[in-house]
């Protein structure tokens, strides 16, 4: 089996302008597109736009609305959980009360 040989610089630059030049025959055979066909898929395309874009409005509305019904319970829940403010007799009283069971407790 012959040995591998390395391709030169030269041979490979000659390979690169080849196939850039098969590159360009292939592009150039293609046939040029229809201004029909082009508005068509345009038209297309701004038909998918506007539909992506309302239902983007749609979910940012829905999100917003389901953030503002959070809020909402919690508010309930803030409200059905907060303490009344006790009046200083009210305070002194449940003190007393708090005193009177631990000494109860103690056996005195």
């Amino acid at each position: 089996m012959p040995p591998f040989k390395d391709p030169s610089f030269q041979d490979r630059a000659a390979s690169a302008a080849q196939a850039r030049e098969r590159a360009l025959a292939k592009l150039r055979a293609k046939p040029p597109i229809d201004p029909a066909i082009l508005e068509e898929r345009k038209a297309a395309q701004a038909l998918r736009d506007a539909a992506a874009a309302k239902a983007s409005e749609e979910k940012k509305a829905a999100r917003e609305q389901q953030k503002a019904e959070q809020r909402a319970r919690a508010a309930e829940i803030a409200a059905a959980n907060a303490r009344p403010e006790l009046t200083e007799a009210e305070k002194k009283a449940a003190r007393d009360a708090r005193y009177a069971a631990r000494k109860n407790r103690a056996g005195r």
